[in-house]
């Protein structure tokens, strides 16, 4: 079992905070003493605060900044697809 504590701020990784749950890609935004404010990239982009001491089963891959540029350039564009069709009429 790992937690949050040892995340590291500005990088993205790939977790699962739960034995049978889903597989997040989280970023670490910035920490306090006693907390992190991350990123939690889904259908949309969630941000929330987590305690440091907070479980995670698994902390499955550190995204390498080569994996980051790949997945933000099919995530974003999978954004836009959504207002292309909202041209003008």
């Amino acid at each position: 079992m790992y937690s949050y504590s040892l995340l590291e701020t500005s990088c993205f990784y790939l977790i699962q905070e739960k034995e049978e749950g889903p597989i997040s890609l989280i970023k670490v935004n910035m920490e306090t003493d006693y907390c992190q404010f991350i990123t939690r990239f889904g259908e949309t982009e969630i941000t929330e605060w987590r305690k440091k001491q907070d479980p995670i089963h698994e902390i499955l891959e550190l995204l390498s900044d080569e994996k980051v540029k790949e997945w933000q350039s099919a995530y974003y564009s999978n954004e836009d697809a959504y207002y292309e069709d909202g041209g003008e009429e």
